[in-house]
């Protein structure tokens, strides 16, 4: 019976410890793809107040979908926990009531043992008919083993109905809370729906504007081009700077490998280049949105963001390069050691070549497009010397 007492507890505090751990990793995913649920459909809103369809809106109604998608996943994942949970509770709820049962009887039997003997506990005429002294204390002890049993069968009948209770009341916590979860997930697979009717509606009328989007992607990659020929610049700059051969990086003076050293050791927790924004092009190759057998190759990252957002350094470094892009506003590149981070497609820029940034410090502002509903779009690069890094893996969640 201890052994059984023992193993319910334990289980209890297993289960508790493992799905506390795993719910509330589940709860973090979840509460962060609505954040960006959030800051997407307010730049969807503010977007679609200009009615001209664009691939940038369309992009942006893309990665809206990808977060419900992962909201409804992190949900679902959440529901099958909490059930897995209350089975588990259920299988303890039910051992516990045998128990407690099983207990009550038996301590039940003690009592009218001890009440149809009761004359013959006499504590006094029990020790006083004893044969010899040994006997005696023999019967003492047995007195106190026959009255601690007791004892402990009644504390152990209290402890088990006071888990009993608690447990009643986890359970039909745990079994409210998967309801609500279970509604949101309707609710939140009703607005992927009508999500995904508005993306097959963009995405068809957007085929019909195929002449002005290989236009504009011929652009892109006259832009991507130029960043990379700047950023081969400075890398040569800096290794004729010393007598360390290029293809072994260039050396740096104490502070920069302070700077360097840095920014290495905050991979994954970077802060953002604008204060709120959504990424809508990821890094490296991709299929084109619109565009049939058509393939888009991002250095870094495009991130969305609201009308007059200023980009902000991800670090402290030093700024190497601020120079103009044709049909790509201004550039910025900023050094940190061995790693430059690279901002484009801003406007009123507030520092020069040389300057000191501190991480956080305003930049410039990110160019927002009139004939895209004002929808401003910062892309950002991270670079370790020639070596082009996924921005995603540096920068916080």
């Amino acid at each position: 019976m201890i052994n059984r007492i023992i193993f319910l507890m334990l289980l209890s505090i297993t289960s508790l410890a493992v799905s506390a751990q795993s719910v509330d990793d589940l709860r973090r995913r979840k509460q962060q793809a609505a954040d960006e649920i959030r800051i997407t459909n307010d730049l969807l809103t503010r977007v679609s107040q200009d009615q001209k369809v664009t691939l940038n809106r369309l992009q942006l109604l893309n990665r809206q979908i990808n977060q419900r998608n992962e909201l409804i996943t992190s949900m679902s994942s959440e529901v099958s926990l909490l059930q897995q949970i209350i089975d588990d509770n259920t299988l303890v709820v039910n051992m516990l009531t045998e128990d407690i049962e099983r207990i009550r009887k038996e301590y039940a039997r003690l009592i009218q043992i001890a009440y149809k003997n009761r004359m013959s506990y006499d504590k006094i005429l029990f020790f006083l008919s004893a044969d010899n002294f040994n006997q005696a204390y023999r019967r003492l002890l047995y007195l106190r083993q026959y009255t601690s049993h007791r004892q402990k069968q009644a504390e152990t009948i209290s402890s088990l109905q006071s888990l009993l209770r608690k447990k009643i009341v986890d359970l039909e916590n745990q079994k409210r809370t998967r309801e609500t979860l279970l509604n949101q997930q309707v609710v939140e697979s009703k607005k992927l729906e009508g999500e995904k009717r508005q993306q097959n509606t963009l995405s068809q009328q957007l085929q019909n504007q195929q002449k002005e989007l290989r236009n504009k992607l011929a652009q892109q990659r006259r832009v991507e081009q130029q960043l990379e020929q700047e950023i081969q610049r400075i890398i040569e700059e800096e290794a004729r700077k010393t007598s360390t051969p290029a293809a072994q990086g260039f050396a740096l003076t104490p502070e920069q490998k302070l700077i360097g050293d840095s920014f290495e050791q905050n991979r994954r927790r970077l802060p953002w280049p604008v204060e709120r924004g959504v990424i809508t092009e990821k890094f490296g190759v991709h299929p084109h949105p619109v565009l049939r057998n058509v393939t888009v190759n991002n250095n870094g990252v495009n991130i969305a963001t609201e009308s007059g957002a200023k980009a902000r350094a991800v670090f402290n470094g030093e700024v190497s390069r601020v120079f103009g892009i044709t049909g790509g506003n201004m550039a910025v590149i900023v050094r940190h050691g061995q790693y430059l981070t690279v901002y484009s497609n801003l406007i009123d820029v507030t520092v020069k070549k040389g300057d000191k940034v501190n991480v956080r410090q305003n930049l410039g502002t990110v160019y927002a497009d009139p004939a895209d509903g004002n929808k401003a779009i910062l892309k950002f690069q991270i670079w370790k010397e020639s070596t082009k890094l996924n921005p995603e893996d540096w920068l916080g969640r």
